[in-house]
């Protein structure tokens, strides 16, 4: 067994980069420079998180980002490894096959995901297609911004127009019975939860996050002094039956889980509430891309079915693109005062000319309108992968993403090789708090044309093992 290599990290806590991402971009650099080299073995996830004074869970987030980039290989009961794909660059520096664009040498404060250059597939979840928008009633919605007088009291609420027009969307497309009096206009769906957090969580209160879910809301949860719990999922979503009786907060992600890609069956959403009721948690329920859906129903929002124990939380970032950065919490009454008290003494609040250009947006039905282009033409890429992998696919009923299960060793070398051949790709093990339960790729159709998505399920197809084998 290969000796330990000694990293030298620091991590900045008055950085506004999460303390994951300042690792993982400080060991991408290592890597880029030949500080650390193909092979040589990296320190353990707990002697690590005790070397740098954070906890276990930010260098188990940065190791599973760099796991699904490329950058690194683990190996069965010997530790974690720098991937041997990691090849010399033309000015000596070094990169990981397949590794997407992390962020600039010495740059942590600048760390994003950018995006793919021209030419490459990128198959990652989370973005949307950006490009699709009626650009005629784009700036028409912004013209009326721009005769909006600026306010020197901006509402933590929101705009009253905004809230009953979002209360009404919610009732139309959701099936969410809803007053603008439980609607709170947020920044997105990241500083809803966020705010929540604030509100409900004192430190050392724990909260559950699916296992696998989405990282964001256990960094949000981390940074508020809560104990983060994993709640394990299965095909349909959360397991009520596995969840403990301490939770103060349970973040879920019932209408398409991620990454698993379930739908939360009527029964389980009743025993779900059923056991927030017995317990006194207050379940979040993050309804980020509920607006599409294939060949099925609409669900009931768990909103609906119990507004005492559930909040609503929903974004436009799914809808129209991350750069709007709007969205909404549904609370009741009681609570929502509490979230905009809680609001007004930390200065937070959302752009007053942004919720006067959605707010035209929706009174004038292009939101709506657009939504319909867009489910139509995210149908028509959700098809290409279903008919390219369609035994392997999970998860296809709705959202933006499926999830193709493979076999766990097969992962790591099929993500290289797919990004030598210019396909960018993200895995599950890369959303789990823990050690790896679920095993496969996390592929995302929104940001990919539909020529790029049946391009790059075609290199997936020809990388993936032969039946049998």
């Amino acid at each position: 067994m290969r000796p330990i290599v000694d990293v030298p990290l620091t991590v900045d806590r008055e950085c506004a980069v999460p303390l994951a991402v300042q690792v993982a971009v400080q060991l991408r650099e290592a890597m880029r420079a030949g500080g650390l080299r193909a092979g040589e073995r990296l320190p353990s996830t707990r002697g690590l998180a005790a070397l740098l004074g954070v906890s276990r869970t930010v260098v188990t987030d940065a190791y599973q980002q760099l796991y699904a980039e490329g950058w690194l290989d683990g190996r069965h009961g010997s530790g974690t490894y720098v991937a041997d794909g990691t090849l010399p660059h033309e000015n000596g520096q070094a990169r990981a096959v397949g590794a997407p664009f992390g962020a600039p040498l010495g740059a942590p404060r600048r760390a994003h995901r950018e995006a793919a250059p021209r030419g490459v597939v990128d198959l990652r979840p989370g973005r949307p297609w950006v490009s699709g928008y009626d650009e005629t009633a784009w700036r028409r919605a912004w013209r009326s911004a721009g005769d909006l007088p600026l306010n020197a009291f901006p509402d933590p609420y929101g705009h009253p127009e905004l809230r009953e027009l979002l209360a009404e969307h919610l009732r139309r497309a959701r099936a969410v019975p809803v007053g603008a009096g439980n609607v709170m206009v947020t920044r997105g769906t990241g500083n809803g939860l966020d705010l929540i957090a604030a509100t409900l969580l004192r430190p050392g209160d724990r909260a559950g996050v699916e296992e696998p879910g989405w990282r964001a809301a256990r960094r949000i949860f981390a940074s508020r002094g809560a104990e983060v719990v994993p709640c394990p999922v299965d095909e349909q979503g959360v397991i009520v039956e596995a969840l403990p009786d301490d939770l103060r907060v349970l973040y879920t992600t019932p209408a398409h889980q991620f990454p698993v890609g379930g739908r939360l069956p009527i029964p389980r959403r009743e025993r779900l509430l059923a056991w927030a009721r017995r317990t006194g948690a207050i379940v979040v329920e993050d309804d980020y891309d509920a607006e599409f859906r294939y060949d099925v129903a609409p669900l009931p929002a768990l909103y609906g079915l119990d507004p005492g124990r559930v909040v609503l939380l929903g974004t436009l970032s799914k809808s129209l693109g991350p750069d709007v950065g709007l969205g909404w919490l549904v609370a009741s009454a009681d609570l929502l005062d509490a979230v905009a008290e809680r609001r007004m003494y930390v200065a937070d609040r959302t752009s007053g000319p942004v919720q006067r250009a959605v707010t035209t947006l929706l009174e004038r039905g292009d939101l709506d309108r657009h939504l319909r282009r867009m489910r139509l033409e995210y149908a028509r890429r959700r098809a290409a992968i279903v008919e390219a992998l369609g035994p392997y696919v999970r998860g296809d009923t709705a959202g933006l993403h499926v999830m193709v299960t493979l076999p766990a060793g097969v992962v790591p070398g099929l993500v290289r090789r797919a990004g030598e051949r210019g396909v960018l790709l993200d895995t599950t093990e890369a959303h789990h708090h823990g050690p790896p339960r679920v095993h496969g790729l996390v592929l995302g159709y929104g940001s990919a044309s539909r020529a790029d998505v049946r391009r790059g399920c075609a290199v997936i197809r020809e990388l993936m093992p032969a039946e049998g084998a």
